[in-house]
C-alpha cells in the first residue's frame, strides 16, 4: 500500500503515522475479540454454554433439569445453545471489526463468514428427532425375571487309569579318582 505523498510531506512521517494507526487498531481488535466470548442459557434453563471468539466451546454447564430431558432432548438443547452462542459471538466479532476498521469491503468480507441464522437440514432433523423422542413415553421397566435356581454341573468323566511304572534299573556305580591322581592334562581333555 503506497501512501499518498504530496510535495513537501515527509515520507517517513507518513509511514510512522500509518504504523501507529495500525498498531492502535490491532490493539483495539485484540481487546474487542478477547471480550467477545458469549454465554447462552437454553430456553428451559437446563444448559448453559460459553463460546470463545473463534467459535470454540469454552464451557458447558448442565442444570438440574438436564437429567430429566433424556438423551435426545438434552443433545438438542446443548446444540441449540452452542449454535446460538456461536452466532452471537460471530456477530459481536464482525461488529467490532467494522467499528474499528470501518464499514467497507473488508467488513463485508468478514460478515460473509457469519453463521447462518436459519437451522440447517441436519439441525432441523436433530430437533425433530428430539421432539419425536420427547413425545414417545419412556418404557417402564418390567419386573425383574424370577431368580433361576443354580444347577449342579454335570459329573466329570472318570479319569483314565495311570500307566504302570517302568521297572527300576540299577545305576552303575561311579568311580571317583582321588584328587591327587588328577593330572592337568586330564582337565583339558574331559572325554
Amino acid at each position: 500500500m503506497q501512501p499518498n505523498v504530496q510535495s513537501g510531506e515527509d515520507f517517513q512521517y507518513i509511514l510512522d503515522k500509518q504504523i501507529r494507526e495500525m498498531r492502535q487498531k490491532a490493539e483495539a481488535l485484540s481487546e474487542a475479540f478477547s471480550e467477545a466470548a458469549t454465554t447462552v442459557t437454553s430456553r428451559d434453563g437446563s444448559v448453559t454454554v460459553t463460546v470463545e471468539p473463534n467459535g470454540a466451546l469454552r464451557n458447558l454447564e448442565l442444570g438440574h433439569r438436564a437429567c430429566d430431558l433424556g438423551p435426545a432432548r438434552l443433545t438438542a438443547a446443548i446444540m441449540e445453545a452452542v449454535r446460538d452462542a456461536q452466532q452471537r459471538t460471530a456477530r459481536s466479532v464482525a461488529g467490532s471489526f467494522a467499528l474499528i476498521n470501518g464499514d467497507g469491503e473488508t467488513a463485508d468480507l468478514v460478515r460473509s463468514f457469519l453463521p447462518s441464522e436459519e437451522a440447517t437440514e441436519e439441525e432441523a432433523a436433530q430437533e425433530k428427532f428430539a421432539a419425536d423422542m420427547a413425545a414417545e413415553p419412556e418404557p417402564r421397566p418390567s419386573a425383574p425375571p424370577p431368580p433361576v435356581a443354580p444347577q449342579a454341573p454335570p459329573p466329570a468323566p472318570p479319569a483314565p487309569p495311570a500307566p504302570p511304572a517302568p521297572p527300576a534299573t540299577p545305576k552303575p556305580p561311579t568311580r571317583r579318582r582321588p584328587t591327587s591322581d588328577v593330572d592337568d592334562d586330564d582337565e583339558m581333555r574331559p572325554w
